[in-house]
């Protein structure tokens, strides 16, 4: 696996062949600390964390100075501090990262109409159509990295190959600020020396089993034979596997898909026991995912629940409804039901609160009749408020009173996310 601290990074010198590798994997490198970063070049060269101002903050992003002290995303801000005593702190500004999103993706666009988003720092693009105009794979990839370093100030990585999986495996090879490319002919010298764990949908359970049977390797399981290797892992899951470890990915770039979920979580300053305060912060978490969504115009189909205790088990849930909806007041029904099913709870360090299957407002089939047409004229009217006076000018009473300290982070969709955040 790839180190992340650019220690490890690969690139393409000018002459290689990149006619056979019309996908694209554009990544920006470091996304939110670098945005960050674009105010204070002063921190450049420094170790900087992006973060929340609480020591029970979750780390955002970490630039790669900060990185090659193993701070990564998802870990506590404490243990990041540990780690790197000396790295300075920002907090995130959500607003920022959407802006640079939307100018980044617009170069996409310029360069081909076959852009397949993946939440807010990366994208899929087949260049196969745009040969003729703007020249080979690795001319376009350089072209993308040009524009984005001159439009933005920030710099990304371009994965070049034949299939998206090597593509988005040569992108996160080349970072920071490299270009990749993996022609059809050595997609199996790239890929076979490769640990297991490069392999799309290989997680630690699976990296685990493979490589107690010896599978350390991309090449391993490749050479292992498709019966054994679903007896390992499964008869699905081993075909899966066994197709990508010989090259064979079949997913095409598909556009239109910006967002596959949309969440907001907090870290409490103190651990919460009191059951109405959590509830509390579900409806306000409720509401917000909603206002994200009708500003996207998206409805969504599953709402999930994250609970992490102060042990730092964490547990999630989710449920399916039958309607997509946009809707505050369904959101919190659904995922208030999910936690009071659940019983008793032990003290909640984090909580949060998303909506997955989204599909843009309008596609979902049409029902007779609507239960939620109150509640929709009400939180209508709350968004027409909200655009006159400003977000928060109405609220429901129950959300009048505090729900105690917290430090807020507002998922970006993806939905790296992943998420991950920033690589």
């Amino acid at each position: 696996m790839s180190k992340q601290d650019g220690s490890d990074r690969q690139v393409s010198d000018d002459a290689v062949d990149s006619s056979t590798a019309t996908i694209l994997h554009v990544d920006l490198d470091s996304f939110f600390a670098s945005v960050e970063l674009l105010d204070r070049p002063d921190l450049v060269n420094r170790p900087v964390v992006v973060a929340g101002n609480s020591m029970r903050s979750v780390v955002t992003a970490a630039n790669y100075p900060a990185r090659k002290f193993g701070v990564r995303s998802a870990i506590p801000l404490s243990q990041a501090l540990r780690l790197c005593p000396h790295a300075v702190v920002l907090p995130p500004h959500r607003e920022k990262y959407t802006y640079y999103s939307r100018k980044v993706m617009a170069i996409f666009d310029d360069m081909t109409p076959l852009v397949e988003r993946l939440g807010i720092d990366e994208a899929f693009l087949d260049v196969a159509g745009a040969r003729g105009l703007l020249g080979s794979p690795a001319e376009i990839g350089r072209a993308i990295r040009q524009r984005v370093h001159d439009e933005t100030r920030l710099t990304c990585s371009v994965g070049a190959a034949s299939v998206k999986f090597v593509a988005k495996i040569a992108s996160g090879r080349a970072k920071p600020d490299g270009l990749l490319v993996v022609p059809a002919d050595r997609t199996l010298e790239f890929l076979h020396p490769l640990p297991v764990s490069q392999l799309r949908g290989v997680g630690a359970a699976t990296e685990e089993s493979l490589t107690s049977r010896g599978l350390r390797t991309i090449g391993d399981v490749a050479a292992l034979g498709l019966p054994a290797l679903q007896r390992a892992v499964g008869l699905a899951a081993g075909h899966k596997l066994h197709e990508l470890a010989n090259g064979r990915d079949p997913r095409r770039v598909t556009p239109g898909v910006a967002e596959k979920s949309a969440g907001h979580e907090v870290t409490f300053e103190v651990d919460v026991t009191d059951a109405e305060v959590l509830r509390r912060e579900l409806l306000r978490q409720a509401d917000a995912v909603a206002v994200r969504l009708r500003a996207g115009g998206w409805v969504g189909r599953t709402v999930v629940l994250k609970l992490r205790y102060s042990d730092f088990t964490t547990i999630t849930r989710s449920r399916t409804i039958a309607e997509p909806t946009d809707l505050g007041r369904r959101i919190y029904e659904e995922v208030r039901s999910i936690y009071d099913g659940l019983g008793a709870h032990r003290s909640v360090r984090l909580i949060g609160v998303r909506v997955e299957q989204l599909s843009a407002k309008g596609d979902e089939r049409a029902s007779l009749w609507d239960d939620d047409a109150e509640w929709r004229l009400a939180e209508q009217a709350i968004d027409g408020v909200a655009e006159k006076f400003g977000r928060g000018s109405l609220r429901p009473a129950s959300l009048i009173r505090p729900a105690g300290n917290l430090v807020n982070k507002g998922r970006l969709g993806d939905a790296r996310q992943k998420p991950r955040a920033g690589d």
